[in-house]
């Protein structure tokens, strides 16, 4: 059985639907991420568990609990914001213990308890200090602290990294991941951050307009996308226009390129009908770059093989993204970057390579 269900979870203000048809069980101990855009609705069913929003229909269970009607000071559950939401006038500890003092617990395990959450956020020798003394990295670590602190069954995390520079942010997503599994809280994530929900996560519920579009392991979602949404959201895909050369076929006839030019799929369309458009995803990773003259020097038997001409380069520190122009189509290749690593040039005739296993019609 689930430790939290989220069971057909309806949000409407007004005319307006925010969260529809939303089902969701989540083990115990699990981390999982609402990943999406802005207004998507993944912070208004977060803000349903931790109960500031009452669902319109639906229920929320913890533990077998039915919480849907409980006030948010009455449900054991910790909330760290995007904004930090420290007390200003609160030392660090005092920040820390504010949950416990209103839990009225006893004042040698009030003690303990912040002394382990500084051990625990690694700011032992803070606790005297004040928020406006703190990084922004520390008072985030403060906040987390404070949502712990109580001993939470649930923990939901509301995009508590977005307004952290770039380095702060992985130390602190890396730190988050190691206090979750250390502790085995059952985590809710909210986020935009496709990077974040796929290096944090057990499983992943991508959400548009209020609906979920798939659930998943990272691993799942990003080489499995069942919806066209999560394939374009999820990382960076590249789309060719073609058409069906057979009914039921699995070669398909790319636009701008001669007849002769055309790519084979790792299975059938089944229903599939001659003449029929169809749009092929691929991934920038699959596709592997080689010049007429050499032919690419480890070609695989089955591969797709177009021809291509060089666009543009750009450089992305591990990565060199690279782009080309296939007929009237244009596609991006990533190329591992390293020392050795021989550059096409601007405006060169090259071939491609791809499998058929890394085309997906969607």
């Amino acid at each position: 059985m689930a430790f939290l269900e989220l069971s057909n979870l309806h949000k409407a203000f007004g005319p307006t639907t925010a969260v529809e048809n939303f089902d969701l069980d989540v083990q115990r101990g699990e981390f999982v991420s609402f990943l999406g855009p802005s207004g998507c609705g993944k912070t208004t069913t977060m803000r349903m568990v931790a109960g500031f929003e009452t669902p319109t229909q639906g229920s929320i269970k913890i533990d077998n609990a039915e919480i849907t009607g409980v006030p948010p000071n009455k449900r054991n559950v910790g909330m760290v914001f995007q904004s930090y939401a420290l007390f200003p006038h609160m030392s660090v500890s005092d920040n820390i213990a504010f949950g416990l003092k209103i839990a009225r617990k006893p004042a040698s395990e009030i003690h303990q308890r912040v002394s382990d959450m500084l051990a625990l956020i690694k700011m032992q020798a803070l606790g005297n200090r004040y928020p406006h003394q703190l990084s922004g990295g520390q008072q985030q670590r403060v906040a987390l602290a404070r949502a712990i602190a109580i001993r939470p069954q649930v923990l939901l995390l509301d995009e508590p990294l977005s307004a952290l520079d770039a380095k702060i942010r992985l130390e602190l997503r890396n730190e988050i991941r190691a206090i979750q599994q250390q502790l085995g809280i059952t985590t809710i994530y909210v986020t935009h951050d496709q990077e974040e929900a796929m290096s944090l996560s057990d499983r992943v519920v991508v959400m548009c307009e209020g609906r979920m579009e798939q659930v998943g392991t990272p691993f799942e979602i990003y080489n499995f996308p069942r919806t066209a949404f999560v394939a374009s959201f999820v990382g960076t895909l590249n789309v060719l226009h073609g058409t069906l050369q057979e009914a039921a076929g699995d070669r398909v006839l790319i636009e701008g390129l001669p007849p002769g030019a055309m790519i084979r799929l790792a299975r059938t369309l089944p229903g599939g009908r001659a003449g029929e458009g169809v749009i092929v995803n691929l991934r920038p990773e699959a596709v592997q770059i080689g010049s007429p003259a050499t032919h690419d020097p480890t070609p695989v038997e089955h591969d797709n093989v177009l021809p291509a001409v060089i666009e543009q380069i750009t450089f992305l520190g591990s990565v060199v993204r690279v782009k080309l122009r296939v007929g009237t189509q244009h596609l991006l290749a990533d190329l591992f970057n390293n020392p050795s690593l021989v550059l096409p040039k601007l405006g060169e005739k090259v071939t491609i390579r791809f499998s058929p296993d890394a085309c997906r019609i969607l």
